[in-house]
């Protein structure tokens, strides 16, 4: 940094500072920790009803904009900006419905309204130095970047308030007093608690601005020393890709795309913490400047890799909520890697002049995106319900291999619907699946019919019924497949021990094992899992635990075993009671 500059940021925090501020943000904190604890109570976030909901966003993301932008100059406008964005992202989330009825990938709709709040703040922050509605990529840049530090610092000092709380706890503990920790264990105090701590550190830190700007520029340092390791290690990874085949990537498309998007997410932090926000804080030595350009130069590539990743599995699966938000985060990467590719091709070692203002525009194009995606007014739950409905009914999928489960509870409100339709379908098969799907309560009680009956067929080839020559119940043999209990390649055994009772053994449990010394004693390694016919429904009930047996008992009971030599006893035990009350497992 030039005198010039440094002389800059001198002026601009004598005239911010404001001594005041730690204890108004303080304060903000608090009150913020108890109205979100008023608001939501007892409740799980997950089970609150719209409003409630709504207002916990709008609440939380007005005193956050308000602790990160406010200044003594124009602080009005900060607290408008910060109402407006809290009214905005609480009628969002109002518009989402409660969370209880999202679907699995209705979640990103809350991280697309973050995103766009996020960009929004340094933007707001920028114009707010400028006076007008200017944004100087400079000082978007700056206030970006030191926006993620507080926000890192501030949870950091967060967690080691809470430490610190908790051992001061204890230490009274020592002396029997114990407010302090039944003040912790209770909720709203430590939500409280941890407002007081976020707003205080805030507070604390935006006061001390010559340290936030120590911390962001080491980390933008060790951030640009990593730049060329990168880069290097991308471009490896594109140059052995003739010679590998892609082939590995479409055969694990479900994590390609993840993970190529990560590495486009990574290169671009690292590209920039090279380029910095200005001539002057560029980074001159060769090899990070070369890394930064290699970054840039492959980004476009990664991007159209995991494009086609997700075409192809699209292809053979079809939409679902979470490809469809794939999609979208493929297209971005994929303007952001033709934006630093145009600017690597026309401005060559000059590239980051022409690549800082595509970042101002693709900033806000990204923030307009993210707030369009953060409402429900493009449904990726009903595109996908459309389209896996298309693919059942014209027979590209069976009704065994259709995913029921994603469209009773991934699917959203358009998926419940969907199910309510098919269950009046002229196809037998498709009722049946759709009546189970719709009985279900959670998505784990929903079988894949498909995978269900592959089971079937694995146990009735690997099932030995003891005693030898009665017939295996139908109910039984669905209940093994649900557990997945006897599909594997070594067989088993189901004792039918009275019309309502079986006990799953599994065979190779019982065979001796090989090397062990004369007299060892070891575990029988397999639980015993027992079922039980309860209202017409086979179920599994609790699996007993392994027993110790030594390598003679063991040799016993293998030959026992293979003779078909099983049975039940009845056998006295003895067990700890309390008031006639049983406490703990039986003992011999």
């Amino acid at each position: 940094m030039d005198a010039d500059q440094a002389s800059k940021d001198d002026d601009f925090t004598e005239e911010s500072a404001w001594p005041l501020r730690p204890l108004l943000l303080a304060g903000l904190g608090l009150a913020t920790g108890l109205i979100f604890h008023w608001i939501l109570g007892n409740r799980f976030e997950s089970s609150v009803e719209a409003w409630r909901a709504a207002l916990l966003a709008g609440v939380t993301l007005g005193a956050a904009l308000i602790g990160f932008t406010i200044e003594r100059r124009l602080w009005w406008a900060s607290i408008l900006f910060s109402l407006a964005v809290a009214l905005v992202g609480g009628l969002v989330i109002y518009w989402n419905g409660a969370p209880g009825g999202w679907g699995s990938g209705e979640g990103w709709r809350t991280i697309s309204l973050l995103l766009a709040v996020a960009i929004a703040a340094p933007l707001f922050q920028a114009a707010q130095d400028e006076g007008a509605r200017r944004f100087p990529y400079a000082s978007v840049h700056d206030h970006a970047w030191t926006n993620v530090v507080l926000w890192c610092a501030c949870w950091l000092f967060v967690a080691i308030v809470l430490a610190l709380s908790w051992l001061l706890a204890s230490l009274f503990d020592l002396i029997k007093i114990d407010l302090l920790r039944r003040l912790l264990e209770k909720e709203w105090f430590w939500r409280a608690l941890v407002g007081l701590a976020f707003g205080a550190g805030l507070g604390l830190l935006r006061e001390n601005d010559g340290v936030v700007r120590l911390l962001q520029r080491v980390v933008a340092t060790v951030l640009s020393v990593l730049a060329p390791v990168l880069g290097v290690g991308l471009a490896l990874f594109l140059l052995a890709l003739p010679f590998t085949g892609l082939q590995a990537l479409w055969d694990a498309t479900s994590a390609t795309t993840p993970i190529l998007l990560g590495c486009v997410i990574g290169a671009l932090i690292l590209a920039n913490a090279v380029i910095g926000n200005m001539p002057q804080h560029e980074r001159r030595f060769p090899l990070l400047r070369y890394g930064a350009m290699l970054l840039a130069a492959v980004v476009l590539p990664l991007a159209i890799i995991a494009a086609i990743a997700t075409g192809l599995r699209i292809g053979q699966y079809g939409f679902t909520p979470e490809r469809l938000w794939a999609v979208v985060f493929v297209a971005l990467a994929c303007l952001y890697g033709a934006a630093y590719l145009a600017a690597l091709v026309l401005g060559r070692l000059g590239w980051a002049g022409r690549v800082r203002p595509m970042n101002l525009t693709l900033a806000f194009v990204t923030c307009g995106l993210a707030l369009l995606l953060a409402t429900p007014l493009i449904s990726f739950n009903a595109i996908s319900t459309r389209d896996q409905l298309a693919r059942l009914e014209s027979g590209r999928v069976t009704p065994d291999r259709f995913d029921w489960r994603a469209l009773a509870f991934d699917f959203g409100e358009p998926g419940k619907a969907a199910l309510k339709r098919l269950q009046a379908s002229a196809n037998s098969r498709i009722r049946t699946l759709a009546a189970d799907a719709a009985k279900a309560e959670t998505r784990w009680q929903v079988a894949e019919a498909g995978r269900l009956e592959e089971n079937r067929q694995r146990i009735i080839r690997n099932l030995r019924l003891l005693p030898a020559g009665q017939p295996a119940p139908p109910g039984l043999i669905d209940a093994l497949a649900k557990n997945s209990d006897c599909i594997g390649n070594a067989r088993c055994t189901i004792l039918l021990m009275q019309a309502d009772q079986a006990i799953h053994l599994q065979d190779f449990c019982f065979e001796q094992p090989t090397g062990a010394p004369v007299g060892a004693t070891a575990s029988l390694s397999c639980t015993i899992q027992r079922y039980e016919l309860v209202d017409g429904r086979w179920q599994a009930a609790e699996a007993e635990r392994p027993t110790k047996l030594d390598q003679r008992q063991r040799a016993a009971l293998e030959a026992a075993f293979a003779a078909g030599q099983v049975e039940i006893r009845t056998v006295p035990r003895r067990q700890v009671f309390v008031g006639g009350i049983p406490v703990g497992q039986p003992f011999e």
